[in-house]
Formats: structure tokens, sequence, C-alpha cells
């Protein structure tokens, strides 16, 4: 490696002297492996290693190789042997599937950018792909930009719900002063003095917040990094960062003002003798104009911040109109909820007709709970039927339809042989094998695709070679959305049937030409035909396939899929491999399971982060439960001493908690699914398919959750004695 050091485990312990470890000694080379292929193939160190046609000893297992970046998945595990051996192997053959990479370090003060530009202005017709670091691995980093897209979607709603929350904690806070409000107004105080006097103590409990968690979200890096080195195969720079940091607590102190001057600034508005009658009489009173202007000036400051910490600026935008939109919705269906109570037949149980009661009594939690209960929930949904969405696909429809086997690297000479052996071999239902060479496209109608706009969806096809194949008859099944096959004896200029999907993105149609790169040379093709290709059966499909005529004559080997019973998948390997030493056999069953636990890793991480949305959901209830507590108290004894028995309290306030949580759960089962429908559909372009079950769970597991919170507060009111109380008043 250019930069740190390949580290390896032998016989005789850690070892970093690579060159002499895939070294000839006493006639045979060496190898270094991954320790997963000796589990695989109950190997040992000092066990013999065939590939192709050389023998290699095993002499290590890989501990760290530092130029090498994470792979999603791999079709084999990882063999390090010396490039002087590769002749032996006999697998280095015109038209095999090799890459050669090249690591070079630029001298000091030279560009990156320029250097890759001046090669290419050298080399224009030399069809290589050069990355530097900022692009090493353009798959990985997409993937990378949506995960990233995604912790900053849960980490905006996170901050938005833990918002709601501060302003129910600000107003519970309130509730319990007052009285002590009411009283320093009759004592005279000034109304600003009573606003700097509880800002000043919210601020002083932000703070507390605030650097509560810059300790743990600083310290949590620090904690995780070996993990990730140990899965990233990467190194990562550890450290406390300020930037991160300051950013972070400048967050937490906008979402306190944010969420804490509008209440703030309206208590201090309130006369003193509303304030005494406020348990049985709210009122509410608007904000004076310099408390807006405030108000004003710390929302303006937290989106310029939102935006600016954003990666993708558009993204944030489209997360705070979404957000707005959201909590609109939410709060209309709270306001709609009040309205058909208000309206709707008395109830005859008492219990009932209470917890109806309290839905709409003056000062309840209503809109507070549907809102921040509502909007977690429904990342929750969406999140879930996503997930599910992927998993389906991968682990439930692809494994039906799947070839058992991928063989790679069939030379023609092995054409007959290969296919009279694989189609007699017992199991086997189908063999399908083409021809493959690889190219890469370098012009679309003359334009170099890095002048292009090209759609995400379609930008893995522009990423380097991809496989290329010509074919006289048209494959089995095909549907052409556009233009014609060519005749089976055709013999003119080079003809090509391009990938539906590809020319719907990029405005192509027959008749257009693309310029192909082929074993370093640029060739001009003609459109001749679009057609749609199903990509999810894993069979053998090529976005391009040329008509006769120019790929023939060129090196090339064969691919094919043998589909075959379960039971016979190994003896079919090894029979197929012994016979047919360069042919490579890639098994599709742990290709796809290699799929679904990266999938499986993924959906981890993704419950993860969206269990603190749902955590900030259940802190936000927690708050407007206790925001109304003291009111709770007052109506639990009153209740009380008319003769309700602790039961029948309970027992309302849990249907009252049921009722909200059962309609928050509802409007997130509804909108989640509708924004799971547009991420699977729009964005991955995958069928969407709406899973009950994960929906029903999330409706039951937030019922749960509501009436859990509900009783908790609930208990707590019904403790307190009546006398005392009824004193007090």
């Amino acid at each position: 490696p250019l930069f740190g050091d390949f580290l390896s485990e032998t016989a005789s312990g850690p070892n970093a002297d690579l060159q002499t470890l895939v070294a000839k000694r006493a006639g045979r080379y060496g190898a270094v492996v991954d320790e997963n292929l000796l589990i695989r193939l109950g190997l040992k160190l000092g066990d013999l290693l065939d590939i192709g046609e050389e023998s290699y000893q095993i002499r290590g297992t890989v501990s760290w190789e530092p130029d090498r970046a994470s792979r999603g998945f791999t079709l084999g595990p990882r063999v390090v042997v010396a490039l002087d051996s590769l002749a032996a192997t006999k697998l280095v053959q015109p038209g095999s599937l090799i890459y050669y990479h090249y690591r070079l370090e630029t001298a000091p003060g030279q560009r990156g950018d320029a250097w890759i530009a001046a090669l290419n202005d050298a080399f224009p017709q030399a069809g290589w792909r050069i990355r530097s670091t900022k692009n090493a691995a353009p798959g990985l980093n997409h993937f990378i930009d949506r995960v990233t897209l995604f912790m900053t979607l849960v980490g905006l709603t996170s901050l938005l719900v833990g918002g709601l929350g501060v302003a129910n904690a600000v107003g519970a806070f309130l509730e319990e002063k007052r009285a002590t409000i009411a009283t320093l107004k009759c004592l005279g105080a000034p109304a600003r003095v009573i606003f700097w006097t509880y800002l000043l103590q919210v601020l002083v409990l932000a703070s507390l917040g605030i650097a509560g968690g810059l300790l743990v979200g600083g310290l949590a890096p620090l904690a995780v990094a070996p993990l990730l080195e140990a899965r990233l195969n990467f190194s990562l720079a550890q450290g406390l960062f300020g930037g991160a940091l300051a950013q972070a607590a400048a967050y937490g102190l906008l979402i306190t003002l944010v969420f804490s001057l509008w209440p703030l600034a309206r208590a201090q508005q309130i006369p003193a003798g509303a304030l005494f009658r406020a348990v049985i009489e709210p009122r509410r009173a608007w904000p004076p104009a310099r408390a807006l202007w405030a108000l004003g000036l710390a929302i303006a400051a937290l989106l310029a911040l939102v935006l600016l910490g954003a990666d993708d600026r558009l993204f944030a935008l489209g997360f705070i109109g979404a957000t707005l939109a959201s909590l609109v919705i939410l709060r209309l269906a709270a306001w709609g909820l009040v309205w058909l109570v208000r309206r709707a037949p008395r109830a005859g149980r008492p219990d009932l007709r209470l917890a109806l009661a309290n839905l709409v009594r003056p000062g309840a939690a209503t809109g507070a709970v549907i809102t921040s209960l509502g909007l977690g929930l429904t990342v929750l949904v969406a999140i879930a039927l996503v997930e599910g969405n992927l998993r389906q696909q991968v682990m439930e429809d692809l494994p039906e339809e799947a070839p058992g086997f991928y063989f790679i690297d069939i030379q023609p000479q092995q054409i007959e042989a290969f296919d009279r052996m694989a189609r007699s071999f017992p199991g086997v239902s189908a063999v399908q094998r083409v021809p493959m060479l690889r190219g890469r496209i370098t012009g679309v109608k003359g334009v170099p695709p890095e002048r292009l706009t090209i759609p995400q969806e379609v930008a893995w096809v522009f990423r380097g070679d991809r496989g290329l194949t010509w074919s006289r008859l048209p494959p089995e099944g095909v549907r052409l959305s556009e233009g014609r096959w060519w005749p089976e004896d055709y013999r003119g200029p080079p003809l090509v049937s391009l990938d539906a999907e590809v020319g719907r993105a990029l405005n192509l149609h027959p008749g257009d030409r693309l310029t192909i790169n082929l074993l370093g040379r640029n060739i001009e093709v003609e459109i001749a035909n679009l057609r749609e290709i199903d990509w999810q059966g894993l069979t053998i499909n090529f976005v391009m396939i040329f008509s006769p005529g120019l790929l023939e004559a060129a090196p090339q080997t064969h691919i094919a899929t043998v589909k075959v019973a379960e039971d016979q998948e190994t003896p079919l390997e090894l029979a197929l491999t012994d016979a047919f030493p360069n042919v490579s056999s890639v098994r599709v069953k742990e290709a796809l399971t290699a799929v679904a636990q990266l999938l499986n890793t993924i959906a981890t991480a993704v419950s993860a982060t969206a269990a603190i949305t749902l955590l900030s959901g259940l802190l936000v209830l927690a708050g407007a439960v206790a925001a109304g507590h003291r009111r709770r108290i007052y109506d639990a004894v009153v209740l009380k001493v008319l003769g309700a028995t602790r039961w029948d309290v309970t027992r309302a306030y849990l249907l009252e908690y049921g009722l909200l949580g059962l309609i928050a759960a509802l409007i997130a089962a509804f909108a989640g699914s509708f924004a799971a429908y547009l991420v699977i559909t729009q964005v991955m372009n995958a069928a969407f398919v709406l899973l009950w079950p994960q929906v029903l769970l999330t409706v039951v597991l937030s019922v749960v959750v509501t009436l859990v919170i509900g009783f908790i507060g609930t208990w707590r009111a019904l403790s307190h004695k009546a006398a005392p109380l009824l004193r007090n008043e």
C-alpha cells in the first residue's frame, strides 16, 4: 500500500512483510486470505489452495488492508497472491474479466484534479477510469449520501419534535408557577421582570441539557469508532471537533428560544386575576410585538443554521416545507377531532363521557399530543414500510426466480463441453449462455457523459465498464418499447439494443447514436430499439446488446446461468470447476444473502435512528401529560369528592389517552404509508406493497405507549388527598 501497513496473522504471529509471505519458496507461491475463506472451505494455515491451474500455500490471513475501501458485498473472499504467479494460473486470457488498479501519489503541490485532466487530455482514447480520493467509490459515495440525507432527516425531525417537547415542558413549568406569577403581578412586578426571570430559568435548564448532550454526543463516536473501523477497514479521524459541537449547541439554544419565547411572552400578558382563575377558566393572550420580533429572529436564525449545515440545501428546504405541511395537517386533524366530539351525541357511559369531555375542555392537550406523537409515528411507519419492501424484494421475491449459479470466463473452445456437461447434470432444469466482453459508454449523441446531466437512477450505467453481448435473435420474452429488432442475417453498420429505462432517462430513441469504448477503441453505434428489462429475475441481462458483425471477432468469453436443484448445487459446482479450472462460479444465493445482510445492517441503523424520533415523540407526550398534571389533580380530587372511585377516574383517563393515541396512529398510518410509497416508487423505482402487519404493529404500539404514559400521569394525580387541595383552593 502507498499509505499505512498491510498486516496479516500467520502461524508465528502478526506479520507485516507481505512480499515474503506471497513469495515463491520451495517451488510454491504463498497466499494471504480472508479468515472467512478458511471457515467456508474448511482450511487452515499451511494448506494448499488451487486457483486455476496453480496451487498456493496459505501462509496468513488478512488483518488490515489500509488501501482497500469497504464494499457493500463481494462475490468471494479476499485472496492476495504475487503478481508474478498469475501467469501460472492460466486465468489471464484474452477476454477474461480482469481489472488492473494502479494507485498513484501525486507530487507535492500537484492538484489531483488538474493531473487527472492532463492525463485524460494526453490519452483521450484510453477508456480507463481515474478516480481521486474525493470520488474513490461512486456507488459507495452515493449510498453514503443517501444515508447522510436520511440521518439529516431523522436529526431534523427529532429536533423539531424535541422543540415541541420544549414547548410542552415550558408550558408545564409555567403552569406550576401560575400562582407565583399572579402574586408577583399583584405586588407590582413589571411584565418584563417576570418574562426575564423565567426565561433565564429556562435557559439555565436548557444549558444543562445542552452540556449533557454535548458530552454524550462527543464521546459516543470515540466509543464506536473501533467497531466502525473493523467493519469499514478504514481509519476514522477521532477527536472532539469544536465546530460540530458548537453547531449542536447552537441548535439546542435556538430550539429552546423558538419554542419557549411564545408561552413565556404570552404568560406575561395575562392579568393576575385571570391567572388565579386559570384552573377553571383558562385565558389566552397574544405576546407583545417585541416578543414576536424576537421570536421571528430566532426562527430565521434556526432556519439559516439548518440550511447552512445541510449537505443538500434543496433537501433541507423540502424537509422544512414538508414539516410545516405535516404540522398543519396534524393540527387540523386535532381541531377536527375537537369539532366532532363537541357535536357528537352524549355518551351513555360516564367514563367515556368524561374522556370525551377531557378532549375538548379548555386547556386540553389534544392538539399537542396528536401533533407531536403523530409526527414521530409518521416517520416510523414510513421507515418500517420502506425497510419491509426492500427486505421482501430481496429475500422473498428474488430467490424463487433466480438461477443457482453464474459461471464466468468460459473460453470459446470450452463452450460445447461446458454446455454438454451442465445440461446433462442431474437436477439441472435450465442453462442460459451468452458471449460477453466489456466496454463503456464514452459518448451520447457525441457528448461525453461527464458533460451530461444524468439522472441518478441510471448513473450506474456510466460508471466504468459494462458487460456487452451480441445476438442475431431477440432474447426470449423480450419486449420492445421502441424500434424493431434487426434481421437474423444483418451485416450492416453496428446497431445496439438499449435498456428502455436508460433511453427514457436520457431522451434517447431509435436512430440516436452512442460512442462505445471497446478494447481501447471508440466505436460509433446506432440505437436500433429500446427494450424493457426485468433485472429482478437475476437472469442474464445486458444494458446493451449489439447486432452481429462487430463483436464476433473480438476477444471474448462466455457467461452462463444454471438453475439446479438445491441438493445438487455443490456437486455441480465441484464438477464444472474441476473440469474447467479457469471458469469461476458465483453462487447467486450467497450474493443474495450478502445483500440481505447488508440490508439487515442498514435496517438496524435506520431503526435505531428512527427510534430517536419516536423517543422524542414519547418525551413530548410525557411533557403534554405533565403540562396538564395540575389540572388533572384538581379534576381527580373533585370527582373523588363527588363519589367517583379511583378505578372510575383511571378508566376515564385511560380512554382519553387511548383515543388520542389511536387518532395519532391512524393519521400516521396514512401519512407514513404515503411517504413510503413515494420513496419506493419515485426514489427507488420499485414496486410498492402496503405491508399491513408493520402498520398495525405501529398503531398498536403507539396506543399502548400512550395508555402507559397516560396511566402513570393519572395514577400520580389520584394519589393526592382531597382535603389539603380543597383547603388551598
